[in-house]
């Protein structure tokens, strides 16, 4: 493993808090100081006008392996991570064989070993195959997991959510709730309004998704499992949130980077624009910003969901839900929140780095003695998001033509350079 040195480093995009030399050796972060002189056999970085930040970490991506792989692999999923400033990343549990055993369990971790580019935990399932029925065995899971998630899918039966929080709650691990009321659907595929009205579109009301989350907090109060919900999109999601944290439930929340700068009046007859939950009105989009800048959300999460170019090319209706997030997320949430003014730069960091380790209880961070997960941004630059030069084998995203600003040029994870895009 080489020792690095990073020279001239920005603590943030202003350069008002002035510049740093990193170490790195032996895989962790060994000194921080205005100068360190370059040790023997040493790789130097300049990083001159470049800001580092700590590895981001995603606690929410699809890297569809085992058992859908022509739509991602973990090392093509990874290595969009690494490009976007991720260092560590937790696959979802809709996979075949699922997760719901430690034999299927290992068929993934054997892949992750081999092929993963950066940090790569997963989740388990929350119920035998993802049907919303058997609890599987969370103790035995427990030890290689990140939580506990039948993502794709809520669990429809109140019995059986008390039954896994119950569970759940004896291992400590987090149960992250995909919060969806498959009888409020409806055949729905867009948000039901004003889009879905004027162009004769199938809505999914906001209800089908806030109604779970009301029942999930409830049983989250009643069992004491760790709560966190999985990508929210409504306004009343944001206040049954906040009034939960207020009477002291230990519930978190994320969102996704598109819900923070799309909603339905964006919204195109193109499958780029379908996910679950899908992009909602105008006054849930400015809730979600609000619940971001003022704690109720925890986390930024990508939902990375890559499909392939067929089943992403059949229109609004028929296109399968989800788009790919993991090289755009960084750019897309600078532009959005913090260059606006709606978020700080520190906040930005705290909800895609530093509240996602704190909660999941990952290493990793931009402080002597923690492992060296660091990425080197430019901020200043602007870019047009073509989904061609995308790592990930998914092209389908809301950001298509998009000119953001701040771009990924070189990320290392746990010591090891994982990627570099600086100019040689």
């Amino acid at each position: 493993m080489k020792t690095i040195l990073i020279k001239k480093a920005l603590l943030s995009p202003s350069g008002k808090e002035g510049t740093v030399d990193i170490l790195i050796s032996g895989g962790k972060i060994v000194e921080i100081a205005p100068h360190i002189d370059s040790p023997q056999d040493c790789c130097e970085i300049c990083a001159d006008g470049l800001t580092v930040i700590p590895g981001l970490v995603d606690v929410h991506v699809h890297l569809r392996e085992p058992g859908f792989s022509y739509k991602e692999t973990i090392a093509t999923g990874t290595a969009a991570a690494a490009a976007g400033g991720f260092t560590t990343v937790c696959p979802m549990p809709n996979l075949n064989p699922a997760p719901d055993s430690p034999e299927n369990l290992e068929r993934q971790l054997e892949i992750i070993r081999k092929d993963a580019k950066v940090e790569t935990i997963p989740y388990a399932t929350i119920t035998r195959s993802r049907l919303g029925e058997e609890p599987v065995d969370y103790a035995a899971l427990t030890p290689f997991v990140a939580g506990f998630s039948d993502d794709g899918s809520g669990v429809q039966d109140e019995e059986a959510m008390r039954i896994a929080m119950q569970g759940i709650a004896k291992t400590g691990k987090i149960l992250a709730a995909h919060c969806e009321v498959n009888s409020l659907l409806r055949k729905g595929y867009i948000h039901d309004g004003e889009y879905a009205r004027a162009h004769g579109h199938r809505g999914i009301c906001s209800e089908s998704e806030w109604r779970e989350i009301e029942r999930d907090i409830r049983l989250s109060e009643e069992t004491g499992c760790r709560l966190h919900i999985c990508h929210i999109s409504t306004a009343e999601s944001v206040d049954l949130i906040r009034s939960a944290k207020e009477r002291g439930v230990n519930v978190t929340c994320e969102t996704g980077p598109h819900y923070l700068a799309f909603c339905d009046e964006d919204m195109q007859e193109n499958g780029r624009f379908k996910m679950n939950p899908p992009l909602r009105a105008r006054r849930d989009m400015e809730a979600l910003r609000a619940g971001a800048a003022d704690g109720t959300i925890d986390v930024i999460a990508t939902d990375h969901a890559p499909h392939s170019a067929e089943e992403k090319s059949k229109g609004l209706e028929k296109s399968a839900m989800g788009v790919v997030g993991l090289e755009i997320s960084l750019a897309a949430v600078y532009t959005y929140m913090v260059k606006t003014g709606i978020i700080s730069f520190d906040r930005m960091i705290e909800m895609m780095a530093t509240a996602p380790r704190r909660l999941f209880g990952f290493a990793g961070g931009l402080s002597v003695g923690n492992r060296a997960d660091i990425s080197l941004v430019d901020f200043n630059r602007e870019w047009i998001v073509n989904p061609a030069d995308f790592l990930s084998m998914g092209k389908s995203t809301p950001f298509e033509g998009v000119r953001l600003t701040g771009k990924v040029l070189l990320t290392i994870a746990a010591g090891t350079l994982v990627y570099d895009n600086l100019e040689k």
